[in-house]
């Protein structure tokens, strides 16, 4: 028989049973498990029977990532300084327009900035690390110089680049290549000492959205998540530094995304913090009817509040203060294990 997969099938607020296990030391918890495998139709089984090596990456409490407790939902804030990407390409390409807006995020409630200089939607091309750094840099610089003390990320597949943000102010790398594109950053990371976004990709931003395909996309989607994190540990990153994307929207359909969405919780197995990044994303328009990416806020939040209730740690998003308003009354409504709905 296959490997089995295990799905936490995740529940939150008051009402908890004694033998319910906890979820990522979070804010979840579950009495049930999802039993996936490749060779056979889903089954289930009693929380309290899995093997020990099974329970303890769904349960551990996950470490601070960049001095942010993983206990509580986290919002990271996008911040594009590039001039074509899909949903705000121009808005903040200069730097000091950046800046503001950047500072706007973090007082409307951004627990992250993310900060990229190259558009990852599907048919971009690469662009010169130079550029890159020249769009980059001086926003994070900006953002120190003018006091924000704020955790800031670079989103970048880059080595140059992310070393160049690092000097500059920066504390996280978000590389949706996990960290594969250019064989530099897992060693730069890893010297650095500093955590690491790694999201899975088929393909690159130029070829990913031409027909993808996948055996089981949910269990693919893992598999190469699980492979690609013991690499980066062999490269002398700690696990404990390392958050895990899916990767809505890169390299997969709507129907691959959808199966993501349906199952996020079993990439808790991994045992790392997850990031949800599918604001405004091409699925979204489609079933919600809106054409036009700055017209998908309500649907991007109806996600995000569905991954915070899968147990996910942090969504990546580009309407911050309409997220973090969603996420306070969300809080109010599990309030059985939030205790203040303003602590963040």
């Amino acid at each position: 028989m296959a490997t089995p997969y295990y799905r936490p099938l995740v529940q939150i607020g008051p009402g908890r049973p004694e033998a319910a296990l906890p979820l990522a030391g979070g804010w979840g918890w579950f009495t049930d498990v999802e039993v996936l495998r490749r060779d056979a139709p889903p089954s289930f089984l009693p929380a309290k029977a899995l093997p020990p090596d099974v329970a303890a990456p769904l349960t551990a409490p996950r470490p601070d990532i960049a001095g942010l407790g993983m206990n509580r939902p986290r919002i990271m804030g996008i911040l594009n300084v590039t001039p074509d990407s899909f949903s705000d390409g121009g808005q903040d390409a200069h730097a000091a327009d950046a800046v503001e807006r950047g500072r706007a995020m973090l007082a409307a409630g951004a627990d992250i900035l993310d900060i990229g200089g190259e558009s990852t939607r599907p048919g971009a091309v690469t662009v010169p690390e130079e550029e890159e750094i020249a769009r980059v840099v001086p926003v994070v610089a900006g953002l120190r110089a003018a006091g924000v003390g704020g955790v800031i990320s670079v989103d970048t597949r880059k080595a140059a680049v992310a070393r160049a943000a690092l000097n500059a102010g920066a504390d996280l790398v978000n590389d949706v290549s996990a960290l594969s594109y250019d064989p530099a950053m897992p060693g730069l990371c890893a010297e650095r000492g500093v955590p690491v976004c790694a999201m899975h990709a088929k393909g690159t931003p130029e070829d990913m959205q031409n027909d993808p395909r996948y055996d089981d996309v949910v269990l693919d989607v893992y598999d190469a998540l699980a492979a690609r994190l013991q690499a980066l540990e062999h490269a002398g990153i700690p696990r404990r530094r390392i958050i895990a994307d899916p990767g809505i929207g890169f390299g997969k359909t709507r129907a691959h995304n959808l199966a993501l969405l349906a199952r996020l919780g079993i990439f808790h197995g991994l045992g790392v913090p997850l990031l949800l990044g599918a604001s405004r994303k091409g699925f979204i328009g489609t079933i919600g009817r809106a054409p036009q990416a700055a017209d998908r806020a309500p649907g991007s939040i109806a996600v995000a509040l569905a991954g915070f209730a899968q147990g996910v740690q942090m969504v990546r998003v580009h309407d911050v203060a309409e997220t973090v308003q969603a996420r306070a009354l969300w809080q109010v409504s599990v309030s059985g294990f939030f205790e203040e709905t303003n602590e963040d």
